[in-house]
């Protein structure tokens, strides 16, 4: 919602929205290390394939806005990450149950019906930037996986996606314009939404079970599509609502599956 605001009321430019969200993402979440550890994160977290993937995710996500609601771009996000997810499980060999590929099917229908070619569409290249950044931070969480210190992994990788924030600034830099609102909008987005919430988000996980913490998560881009509603006075289609449930159910159906599994 803070993207959407300051990006689609022209607010402040794509690239430079994306450099002040990683620097004080990057900024907050070294400083709660150092709070936490006493000392700096330690360049053994340094993954340049995951800041790659981070800084891909960032900078799709924020030209993205440029031409999606927020609902429509969170759903859109949702289903790449869990589909590229599903993609690599089912490439180690993870084997699914009759109902999970039922509940995947449905999901993957909602993502194409989603997309496809009419009135209440997504704008392609809008929907093409979000399933970008969908793959990219599935590409960043995946390389995560299994990390001793998930906190000080993440605030390295925004480090090292600060130079590549700066670079893509720097091409852009004939659309460059902030306004006092756009750059408090993507301050907060950077500090608060990313870094603070990637530390609450791993501190909640010490109490959930894999399963648990999956099907939370599924409430997001519900959240986000109401309160492009509510708050962003944005449009609420049929084709979304439809989309959504398709999509959030079939994989609140493989979670539940994988979890019997399991």
């Amino acid at each position: 919602m803070l993207c959407r605001f300051a990006l689609g009321d022209e607010l402040i430019d794509a690239a430079s929205f994306t450099t002040l969200r990683v620097a004080s993402a990057a900024t907050t979440l070294v400083l709660i290390v150092l709070y936490r550890r006493r000392r700096l994160p330690r360049r053994e977290f340094a993954d340049p394939v995951a800041a790659l993937g981070l800084f891909a995710y960032a900078i799709a996500f924020s030209f993205a806005y440029l031409r999606l609601d927020t609902g429509m771009g969170a759903l859109i996000l949702f289903g790449a990450v869990q589909m590229s997810m599903f993609a690599v499980a089912l490439r180690r060999g993870e084997h699914f149950p009759p109902l999970a590929w039922a509940g995947l099917a449905v999901a993957a229908g909602g993502l194409v019906w989603l997309v496809l070619p009419g009135l209440t569409a997504p704008d392609p290249v809008g929907a093409g930037l979000m399933a970008i950044a969908g793959i990219a931070w599935g590409v960043f969480s995946l390389r995560g996986q299994g990390v001793t210190h998930p906190v000080e992994n993440i605030g390295v990788s925004f480090a090292l996606g600060v130079p590549l924030a700066l670079v893509a600034s720097a091409v852009t830099l004939g659309d460059f314009h902030a306004a006092p609102a756009g750059i408090a909008a993507a301050l907060v987005s950077g500090a608060v939404t990313s870094g603070m919430g990637y530390a609450v988000w791993y501190a909640a996980l010490k109490g959930l079970t894999a399963a648990r913490a999956a099907t939370v998560q599924l409430s997001v881009p519900a959240i986000a599509a109401f309160g492009g509603v509510l708050l962003l006075g944005e449009s609420l289609t049929l084709r979304l609502v439809v989309a959504s449930a398709a999509m959030l159910g079939g994989v609140a159906l493989v979670v539940a599956q994988r979890s019997q599994k399991a």
